[in-house]
C-alpha cells in the first residue's frame, strides 16, 4: 500500500574554521585528547555495566566525570557513550538475525537430493555432491557463529570500537592503505577524539559549552584541567576566527537570537587538514500532506540502480508525458564521494521535478538487508555486490530531508515486480524510432502508477474479433475512481453488427428522427406510391 513517507526529525549543517592560529590548533587537540580519553574510559564502563545499567550507575559515571571535565561536558560524555551502546546492541540484533536467516537456508538445501530444482518461493538443493559438502561445513561455522553472537547478546556484551573497526585493522595493511604509521596514528588519534556538546534552551546562544555568538565568534568552555589555556573569562577560550553557515544559515541565526538548543561538533579532517564545525537541531515533524494532495498534479515514479535514477512524468490519469530522465551518480570512492553523488543527482531531480509541477516523486520502498547473503543468491557475487552497493537506506533519507524543504511529498511503494510489470506492459509501447525506452524508465513509469493506486499493466485485453468494432488496444484511460475501470466493456443494448434485422434492437428509434431521408419509420409498412400518368 502507498504511504506518504514522513519528513526529517532534524537538521545538521557544517561550515569550515578557517584562519586558525597555531595556539587554537593546539587547544583544539588538546581538548579533544583528554575528552577522548574520559569518553573512552566512560565507554569502558558502560560495557562493563552490560544490561545491569541503570539510571542511578548513570548518575555515579557522570559524577565521576564532572571533576576532571565539567558537568556539561561529562552529561554529553556519558549521553554519547550510551547512543554508542546502544547503536552496538541493535548492530548486534541485526547480526543474529541475518546468522538465523543463513542457517535456515543453508539447513533446508542441505535436506534437499542434490540436482533438486526448487521455486519461486524456495531454493532447491545444491548443483553437485562437492557444494552439497562446501555447504555442510558452511553451515557449521555458521552455527558456532550464532552460538557466540546468542552468548553475547544475552550476556549483554558488545563489541564497540572508538575510532572505526576499519581504521582498526588498516593498522595491518598500511601499504596497501598507502598510509604511514606516523600517518596512520595521527588519523587513529584524530577519530577518538571527542569535541562534541548538546545545547540547552534557555542558555546563552543555546550552548554553554561550545557557543558561537550571532556575529559568527566561537568559545569553548574549556576542561577543569586545561583552565590554563583560558584567554577570557570564566575560563572559556575564544578563537580567533569566525564562522558563518551558508546552509541555513537563517534559521540557525533564529534560533541563536531565541536562545535555544543548539548542538555543535568539532572535529579534524585529517584527509584535508582541516577543522570543521557542525551544528545541529531538532525540528518538529512535518505534518504528512494526504495523498489525493500529494498527487493532484501528477506524480514522477523513480526508479533506483547502481548507476543512475531513471524518472519519468506521469499525468493525474497515469500516462507518462514527456521523455524520461535519467540522473547519474558514481558509487565509487569515499563515502564522501558517494554521498556527494548521491546529493547531486537528487538535487537535479528536485530541480526538475520543480519544472514539471509536480508535488509528489514516488519512490520504492526498497530494503536489501535480508536479500543479499551468499546463502539465498550462491554463485552471483556479482549480483551481491551490486545490491550491497545501493545505497537505499542514504537515500531515502536524503531525498526525504532535500523534497522536504522543496514543498515535495515523497510516496513509498511496494516494490514487488515493478522492473518485470513495467517492462512487460510499458517497455514496448513507449519504444519510437526516435527514443528507445530502457527497462529502468519502464519501471519508473510502474512505480509511478502504483503511487497513483493505477494497476501497472497498460490496459484491458481487447475483446476478440467481431464482438466490437475490430480487435485491437484500447485507447481510453479510465480514471482510478471509475467503477469497472479494469472490467469488461458493458454491452450496448441495440444491434452491434449488420446481422440483426432492423427493428429487432431496442435503440433502433425513429429513422426519421435521425434526417435519413426517403426513409419512414421503421416501425411502419413500406408502400410505393403509383406513378402517376400524366403530367
Amino acid at each position: 500500500m502507498p504511504f506518504v513517507a514522513s519528513g526529517p526529525s532534524g537538521v545538521a549543517i557544517r561550515t569550515r574554521l578557517k584562519q586558525l592560529t597555531p595556539g587554537d590548533e593546539k587547544v583544539l587537540r588538546l581538548v579533544g585528547a583528554h575528552l577522548g580519553s574520559l569518553a573512552s574510559r566512560d565507554l569502558k564502563a558502560r560495557c562493563r555495566d552490560g544490561l545491569e545499567h541503570s539510571g542511578a550507575a548513570w548518575a555515579v559515571r557522570k559524577r565521576e566525570l564532572t571533576p576532571v571535565s565539567s558537568s556539561r561536558w561529562a552529561g554529553s560524555i556519558t549521553k554519547a557513550t550510551h547512543d554508542l551502546w546502544a547503536l552496538a546492541r541493535r548492530c548486534q540484533s541485526a547480526h543474529v538475525q541475518n546468522l538465523e536467516a543463513g542457517v535456515r537456508t543453508l539447513t533446508h538445501r542441505l535436506s534437499l537430493p542434490v540436482g533438486q530444482k526448487g521455486s519461486k518461493k524456495a531454493p532447491g538443493g545444491y548443483r553437485s555432491q562437492r557444494e552439497w559438502h562446501a555447504k555442510s561445513r558452511r553451515l557449521r561455522v555458521l552455527q558456532d557463529r550464532l552460538a557466540v553472537a546468542r552468548a553475547d547478546r544475552e550476556a549483554g556484551v558488545v563489541h564497540v570500537v572508538r575510532g572505526g573497526k576499519q581504521l582498526a585493522r588498516t593498522r595491518h595493511h598500511l601499504p596497501e592503505a598507502g598510509l604511514t604509521e606516523s600517518g596512520w596514528r595521527g588519523r587513529w588519534e584524530a577519530e577518538r577524539w571527542f569535541c562534541q556538546a548538546d545545547g540547552e534552551s534557555g542558555k546563552r546562544y543555546g550552548n554553554e559549552t561550545i557557543r558561537i555568538s550571532p556575529d559568527g565568534e566561537v568559545s569553548i568552555k574549556l576542561p577543569a584541567p586545561l583552565g590554563y589555556l583560558a584567554n577570557a573569562p570564566h575560563g572559556r577560550y575564544v578563537l580567533a576566527c569566525r564562522v558563518v553557515f551558508a546552509h541555513r544559515g537563517g534559521e540557525w541565526a533564529d534560533r541563536v537570537a531565541a536562545n535555544r538548543a543548539i548542538a555543535y561538533r568539532i572535529h579534524l579532517d585529517t584527509g584535508r587538514d582541516r577543522w570543521y564545525v557542525t551544528a545541529s537541531w531538532q525540528i518538529p515533524p512535518t505534518s504528512t500532506v494526504p495523498m489525493e494532495a500529494a498527487l493532484a498534479h501528477g506524480v514522477i515514479g523513480v526508479d533506483m540502480n547502481a548507476d543512475h535514477l531513471a524518472a519519468w512524468h506521469l499525468d493525474t490519469h497515469g500516462n507518462p508525458t514527456g521523455s524520461p530522465r535519467r540522473f547519474s551518480y558514481d558509487l565509487t570512492g569515499t563515502a564522501g564521494h558517494r554521498d556527494a553523488q548521491v546529493r547531486h543527482a537528487l538535487t537535479r531531480l528536485l530541480h526538475w521535478a520543480r519544472t514539471c509541477g509536480v508535488k509528489a516523486i514516488a519512490v520504492e520502498d526498497l530494503d536489501f538487508g535480508g536479500e543479499k547473503t551468499r546463502e539465498k543468491h550462491g554463485r552471483r557475487k556479482r549480483f551481491r555486490q551490486l545490491i550491497s552497493g545501493m545505497p537505499t537506506g542514504k537515500l531515502r533519507a536524503r531525498l526525504s530531508s532535500m523534497a522536504d524543504q522543496s514543498g515535495i511529498a515523497v510516496i513509498a511503494v511496494d516494490p514487488a515486480y515493478t522492473s518485470r510489470w513495467g517492462a512487460q506492459h510499458w517497455q514496448k509501447p513507449l519504444t519510437t524510432t526516435t527514443c528507445k525506452t530502457t527497462r529502468h524508465d519502464a519501471a519508473a513509469v510502474a512505480i509511478g502508477r502504483r503511487a497513483q493506486g493505477h494497476p501497472i499493466r497498460r490496459r484491458t485485453a481487447p475483446p476478440p474479433a467481431h464482438r466490437s468494432d475490430e480487435q485491437g488496444h484500447r485507447t481510453v484511460q479510465a480514471g482510478r475512481r471509475v467503477p469497472g475501470r479494469e472490467g469488461t466493456r458493458p454491452r450496448i443494448p441495440g444491434p452491434r453488427t449488420r446481422s440483426v434485422r432492423p427493428g429487432r434492437g431496442a435503440n433502433a428509434g425513429n429513422q426519421n428522427a435521425q434526417h435519413r431521408p426517403g426513409r419512414s419509420a421503421e416501425h411502419e409498412t413500406w408502400q410505393q406510391d403509383s406513378l402517376p400518368l400524366s403530367p
